[in-house]
């Protein structure tokens, strides 16, 4: 019997992914003097193609279409490629919070695309809990971003966030035959290929960085994108794009959070405001609309 959003195991795997993904934002920034960002994105998206290779290997292959292997490109390429590059190099711009809220316009950008593209429609209380939850994100970067803040850090957030909607999008259909597990590492995979080019700056990098660093870049290869990536495809197969999309937004009140044990940034209390409006938003986004309970015809008459 399938799984539905609402089992058990859905919503450990939606757990699981927002608390690695929220945890990735603070490695980047704690590594990021030691390692560039084309550097970082392909030493994580090898250690991530090994493992997730390691885990696929017993399961089997199953053949993509022509078709499918585009849409494999489309995320390999965006989400895991081009992502990961914007997002090393946005973090050495900004802070890890200002970062994370940024990147978090990419929930409504795969509810506006999964609308249009993958026909979910825009359900009420999705569009609700969207709005909701996009205040309390506002929020969070009022609180957290430094005055001034760095334009070009900015730029690469919000490429990194469309990056992140084009990448969900094209996955879901994937999803409907392929293995989850399948999809993840094949997309791992196309996006360590895209990374090549900066392979003589990770030998280089590598070998003037701290140990620190380097199981730093392990950890965001194995935890953020070879788990926390197969728990999001495996959540994905079995909700709405858009729905799934929306608990990301719990992403930077963590990050904030995080940021302040681990990095010693201390977020004003309205970054705490924000924080409990996402929860609010996401918690209206899982509502669902009761269908009208018939009235027996006796009682009609």
């Amino acid at each position: 019997m399938p799984s539905t959003p609402r089992s058990p195991l859905v919503l450990l795997a939606v757990s699981v992914t927002v608390l690695a993904w929220a945890s990735a934002f603070i490695g980047i920034r704690a590594v990021g003097e030691d390692l560039s960002p084309g550097a970082l994105a392909l030493g994580r998206l090898a250690v991530g193609t090994l493992v997730l290779g390691l885990l696929l290997a017993p399961r089997g292959w199953v053949r993509p279409t022509a078709g499918e292997w585009r849409l494999l490109a489309v995320c390999g390429v965006g989400w895991f490629g081009v992502y990961n590059v914007a997002l090393n190099a946005a973090e050495q711009h900004l802070d890890a919070g200002t970062t994370a809220m940024l990147v978090n316009i990419g929930p409504v950008l795969i509810a506006v695309f999964a609308g249009l593209l993958l026909g979910e429609g825009f359900p009420r209380w999705l569009v609700i809990g969207l709005a909701i939850a996009f205040c309390g994100v506002l929020l969070i970067g009022f609180a957290t971003r430094e005055a001034g803040a760095d334009l070009l850090g900015v730029v690469l957030c919000l490429v990194a966030a469309l990056t992140y909607a084009i990448g969900v999008v094209s996955q879901k259909p994937l999803l409907r035959r392929l293995p989850a597990l399948q999809v993840t590492f094949t997309a791992c995979a196309i996006g360590a290929l895209c990374c090549l080019p900066w392979a003589g700056a990770l030998v280089t990098d590598l070998g003037a960085a701290p140990a620190s660093s380097v199981l730093g870049m392990v950890y965001l290869g194995a935890v953020p994108t070879a788990l926390a990536f197969s728990t999001w495809a495996y959540a994905l197969g079995r909700m709405d794009a858009g729905r799934l999309a929306v608990t990301t937004y719990l992403v930077p009140p963590i990050v904030v959070l995080l940021g302040w044990a681990l990095l010693d940034e201390v977020p004003p209390g309205l970054a705490f405001v924000g924080g409990a409006v996402c929860l609010l938003g996401v918690a209206v986004s899982r509502r669902r609309v009761r269908p009208p309970v018939p009235v027996p015809a006796e009682a009609t008459a």
